[in-house]
């Protein structure tokens, strides 16, 4: 089972290959604009320099959002070209689930888990996890202020984490149950890989023709302003 994974939910840009679940090389680059200039480039390398040929993939996995709008068209777009080219399947996986991925094991058991992603003013994606990597909340556009995730503190221990938490942390940053990493932790390929595998044991493959990102909420555009003669 050799699976090729992408990520372009943020500016941010990475790619994985995973043979059974194992990490072969992965691939990211966290420079502003890089995902349409540097995503094939980055595919190409990690195929050659594991020893492999992209026919030899078994399946494309894409980071399906939420996320920047631009950097998910990016990234579908890519792993659709690849399933229709080479007919393989495609797998998609939540952001935020492979983002949790990431950092759950370091938790214990009665800790929920809140990767953030940061969108625009003082809203951010999110959703909740457990340290198992379960859903407990469904992902979700959420503006912050002092009232949000009451419900959840009172119950034990928060961890907000991703682009989105330094939002939360203003305001809820000396609550005793809210924890907030020191690292910032940022979508990758290599959770998305990681999830992928077992979307494929578990045959949960996309229609490649109709598969849209998860943009969550309508892509947001600036009026132009009328020139003043």
């Amino acid at each position: 089972m050799l699976i090729l994974s992408l990520d372009t939910s943020t500016t941010a840009c990475s790619v994985a290959l995973h043979r059974d679940g194992m990490l072969l090389g992965a691939y990211e680059l966290f420079t502003e604009r890089t995902s349409s200039a540097m995503l094939t480039t980055l595919i190409n390398d990690v195929v050659q320099h594991t020893g492999h040929e992209l026919n030899q993939l078994d399946a494309i996995a894409v980071a399906k959002g939420p996320g920047s709008y631009t950097g998910l068209r990016i990234g579908v777009s890519t792993a659709k070209g690849l399933c229709f080219a080479l007919d393989k399947p495609l797998l998609a996986v939540n952001t935020l689930a492979a983002m949790t991925e990431q950092i759950r094991q370091f938790y214990p058991a009665n800790t929920r888990l809140c990767p953030m992603l940061d969108a625009r003013r003082m809203e951010v994606y999110c959703a909740f996890y457990d340290s198992a990597g379960q859903e407990l909340r469904p992902t979700s556009a959420e503006i912050i202020d002092e009232t949000s995730f009451g419900e959840w503190l009172t119950q034990g221990p928060v961890v907000f984490f991703g682009d989105g938490a330094a939002k939360c942390r203003t305001f809820l940053g000396q609550h005793p149950n809210a924890v907030f990493p020191d690292v910032t932790i940022l979508p990758s390929a290599r959770t998305v890989g990681k999830l992928a595998t077992s979307a494929f044991t578990e045959s949960r493959f996309e229609d490649v023709a109709t598969f849209e990102p998860f943009y969550l909420k309508d892509f947001m555009t600036t009026q132009p302003r009328r020139a003043v003669v």
